[in-house]
């Protein structure tokens, strides 16, 4: 397996491949991983995310897979970085992670079998697909601004090549605590075959991002939270959450709100509205404790 990460090196966008504890140049130079200053691994020309995949996602919300996957789109303003930070909007309190292995492809797919997908993705990167559920009750199922809205894509901080998915580990972390831990074996739709269902409509372009799905856990986060999520082989992606400095406008538009939906979905459906059941893992007390206001 090789990593390659980009990062900004004397003023320069630099891409670089990692040896140990440093970032090496095409010219030579060495940069220690601590004081990297990361990019996306990938620019990529879209971002397609799969609604679920993980057996223990389907459970928490007490529903049931339907017979084939269904996606929704993040635009790429909404790209982010390791060590990039997180902004939640003002006036919003449902800024949910998700960790997730971030397919990358390599060459263009189009009409691919899941047999031949291997051979048009260059890698795996990890992401935290945000959502911003203050939203959830606009956009129907596209949730453009739930999961679209700025920052709310991190991924890296490396592509990794020839990484075996099969089988891996997957934890997500908020200050240190463990908020999500799952498998990749938990996955119903794997990554060929993603790869294959998008590619027979829509074609991928080389660095195109496919986002594979998240297991049980992805609760709500606050600004001053640090959030790492960890793929056995891939490394780790660390974001810190900032309160953002710009309002979302109150004349303009559907607002932020807290919906029966929105507490549902953020609390990952074990909410019962007027508290018959209380939140639970990060976040659970602020937000309990708010609601009896």
């Amino acid at each position: 397996m090789t990593e390659f990460r980009r990062i900004i090196y004397n003023g320069a966008i630099v891409s670089t491949h990692r040896e140990g504890d440093e970032l090496v140049t095409v010219g030579g130079d060495r940069v220690e991983i601590d004081v990297a200053q990361h990019l996306p691994p990938v620019e990529p020309s879209k971002i397609i995310a799969v609604h679920l995949n993980y057996g223990s996602r389907v459970d928490e919300f007490m529903t049931k897979l339907p017979a084939a996957p269904t996606y929704f789109h993040k635009p790429t303003t909404a790209l982010n970085s390791h060590m990039g930070e997180v902004i939640r909007p003002q006036r919003c309190k449902y800024l949910n992670f998700e960790g997730e292995v971030a397919i990358v492809i390599g060459e263009t797919a189009f009409n691919v079998s899941s047999d031949e997908a291997p051979h048009h993705i260059a890698g795996y990167s990890i992401a935290n697909d945000y959502g911003l559920h203050d939203f959830r009750d606009t956009d129907a199922g596209s949730m453009l601004r739930v999961k679209g809205s700025d920052t709310l894509c991190p991924i890296g901080p490396g592509l990794v090549t020839d990484w075996d998915f099969h089988d891996k580990d997957i934890k997500t972390t908020v200050n240190g605590e463990i908020a999500q831990a799952g498998n990749t074996s938990d996955m119903k739709w794997d990554m060929h075959y993603l790869v294959a269902d998008i590619a027979r409509t829509i074609t991928l372009l080389p660095g195109d991002v496919i986002l594979s799905g998240t297991p049980a856990g992805s609760r709500p986060v606050e600004p001053g939270d640090v959030v790492t999520v960890e793929v056995e082989g891939l490394g780790a992606l660390t974001n810190a959450i900032v309160q953002g400095d710009i309002e979302i406008r109150p004349e303009i538009g559907a607002q932020p709100s807290d919906s029966e939906e929105v507490l549902s979905t953020a609390f990952g459906g074990d909410w019962e509205f007027r508290g018959i059941r209380a939140p639970r893992g990060p976040g659970a007390k602020h937000y309990e404790s708010e609601l009896d206001e």
